[in-house]
């Protein structure tokens, strides 16, 4: 995929989380670039739905800006910035404030994958408390040293909940990411729904996810999830074509 085939896609990416209601006016998806993997594309700050692919930026993995441009970034870009640059196995990562997972993140309940479409969260997802090394704060990540935090808690787990915040997901490529992404707030709603029938909940198992995994980063289905997302989302334009 070239440069700007891949910039075109972040910005489809970006739609798709907020047609989803991933993400709102706050949120964000970016993703490394392939040819100099100390810097990575995040948008200028701008609401995800509204992004173009003239919105998106170079930085480098300390949060700077790497292309000279003088737009305003948004502030949260450590998050991104400390897990590129703590595994360079993630080519994509997600931050959104999604509230059906923010339960989880403060109770001691664990959110567990519970139906085979989020078997790509992984059967562990920690939960990352920013003040657990920072005391209080606004809750926001805003500097590298806790964006290195928050990537040390995410570690290999593709999803780490972020305290009365929301979460950040991290993949191998876009589609991966997104898949996570779109159907972690949508186990959170099953499980929730569960819990209130009583009893007990059961998660998939390690082997079960294994099997989901086994047709590589995001699953056999990826190319036509991507084409569906696109469409609902108004940004079939921006993808390139899929075989």
């Amino acid at each position: 995929m070239t440069t700007d085939a891949l910039i075109r896609e972040i910005a489809a990416a970006n739609r798709i989380l907020a047609h989803f209601g991933v993400v709102d006016a706050f949120g964000h998806i970016s993703h490394r670039d392939p040819t100099n993997p100390k810097r990575f594309f995040l948008s200028r700050s701008k609401s995800p739905e509204l992004v173009e692919p003239e919105d998106i930026m170079v930085f480098n993995l300390d949060g700077s800006v790497a292309d000279g441009r003088l737009d305003k970034p948004y502030l949260e870009r450590f998050i991104h910035a400390g897990i590129f640059e703590a595994n360079p196995e993630i080519m994509s990562v997600v931050h959104s404030h999604a509230l059906e997972v923010l339960p989880f993140s403060i109770s001691t309940v664990p959110l567990v994958p519970v139906i085979h479409t989020a078997s790509h969260c992984g059967g562990h997802i920690p939960v990352w408390d920013i003040a657990d090394n920072f005391g209080d704060t606004g809750l926001l990540v805003t500097n590298l040293e806790q964006g290195r935090d928050l990537a040390r808690t995410l570690a290999k787990s593709r999803v780490a909940l972020m305290r009365g915040h929301g979460f950040a997901a991290a993949g191998r490529n876009i589609g991966e990411v997104l898949k996570v992404s779109i159907y972690l707030p949508q186990n959170a709603r099953v499980m929730m729904d569960a819990m209130r029938l009583g009893g007990g909940v059961k998660a998939l198992s390690a082997r079960e996810i294994e099997i989901r995994d086994e047709g590589g980063p995001g699953g056999r289905e990826l190319d036509r999830a991507m084409e569906y997302w696109a469409a609902k989302a108004g940004a079939s334009h921006l993808l390139p074509p899929r075989r």
